[in-house]
């Protein structure tokens, strides 16, 4: 059902399509939707919905058309499960199917945020004459979330373990699951919010917490969607991906966007790469990779730094980057101080100015 709680300026509806029932936000336009100088798409990321963008959009530049849409099983879309054989495939496929329901124009501009930065990629890769402009937000890396080593996104172990839906905090994924709204616990939904997805200094206005918390706390959790199925593995640390569900989905197993690389020269659409300095959650020492936490001594028996280092999350994403500028493409990397997983929410005037300079270039 459409949302009645938001902000003035953006409107909530529902696109029944061939494959979801999509909810999503969208801004109107002076001229109407036809008449736009563009499009703006606002890509989500994991746990957490639409919402997170909703600030952002009314201030979007005069003239421009945004619409946000909530991913299968976030938000108030439908909840569907997740073929994690499939990649970031379910999310690019449901994403082309809205477009087509609203008539969209092409070229978009895709603004992705951490695991929809990698479906925005996957859009791209899939899409490349749909795309004008692609907006990376702290994304997740070309080669998935844990368990690669290095640069070139090499497994650390043949069976990818370390990655996938056996390694989501459980006493979280319980706060989802009753829709805890509460404060205690470390790792309860609030907490979360407060302390990973943006700089722990930062302070949120109460109202709109609170609406980010219920973008959190409408995640559908389950094996099916968040965090997925998982398999027993003789390696460290003794689980690795199973084909169901989200953290499954960004696995290096199934997950692989370094393809980027090779869209046609022409076809290529400019890259902004926008992060945060203090990012917890995509750095080369993510507190939410394992490889991180077993050098921590948090996760007992890590066999050590040859064999499971800390994945270079942010490494990663530069090397990719500037092979896609070396093979006829072209990337800027934009780094906010001070501010953690949510520079959109964090410092929404720098994060203005930037995604202005995108779509006036």
């Amino acid at each position: 059902m459409p949302r009645d709680d938001t902000l003035t300026g953006i409107e909530s509806h529902v696109a029944d399509t061939d494959r979801l029932e999509t909810h999503y936000l969208e801004t109107a336009t002076p001229n109407g939707v036809a008449e736009a100088d563009g499009t703006v798409v606002f890509i989500h990321g994991n746990v957490s919905s639409s919402r997170f963008f909703e600030d952002v959009m009314t201030d979007l530049p005069s003239g421009y058309h945004a619409i946000a849409p909530d991913l299968r099983g976030y938000g108030d879309s439908e909840a569907k499960g997740v073929d994690a054989t499939n990649g970031l495939g379910d999310f690019e496929g449901d994403l082309r199917a809205l477009f087509s329901e609203l008539d969209l124009a092409d070229p978009l501009t895709l603004v992705g945020w951490s695991n929809g930065g990698g479906v925005a990629m996957r859009y791209a890769i899939d899409n490349p004459d749909a795309v004008a402009n692609l907006v990376l937000v702290n994304p997740l890396s070309p080669y998935g979330f844990g368990g690669t080593r290095d640069e070139e996104g090499t497994p650390c172990f043949d069976d990818y373990a370390g990655s996938g839906g056996g390694l989501g905090n459980e006493e979280f994924v319980a706060g989802l699951a009753e829709r805890d709204r509460g404060e205690e616990g470390q790792s309860s939904p609030r907490k979360v919010l407060r302390t990973f997805y943006v700089d722990p200094s930062y302070v949120f206005d109460e109202e709109r917490e609170e609406s980010y918390l219920t973008g959190m706390l409408d995640t559908v959790t389950g094996d099916e969607n968040y965090p997925g199925d998982a398999t027993e593995s003789e390696n460290w640390p003794g689980v690795a991906p199973g084909e169901n569900g989200v953290n499954n989905a960004i696995s290096p197993k199934y997950c692989s966007l370094e393809e980027i690389t090779d869209i046609d020269p022409e076809e290529k659409p400019p890259v902004l790469w926008i992060r945060g300095d203090s990012d917890q959650i995509v750095s080369n020492e993510s507190v939410f990779d394992v490889g991180t936490l077993g050098r921590m001594g948090q996760i007992p028996d890590w066999p050590g730094e040859d064999v499971f280092p800390p994945q270079p999350m942010v490494d990663q994403t530069r090397a990719v980057l500037e092979d896609y500028a070396d093979s006829g493409g072209e990337f800027e990397e934009v780094v906010f101080g001070n501010t953690g997983h949510a520079p959109h929410v964090e410092v929404p005037g720098d994060f203005r100015d930037e995604l202005e300079g995108v779509l006036e270039g």
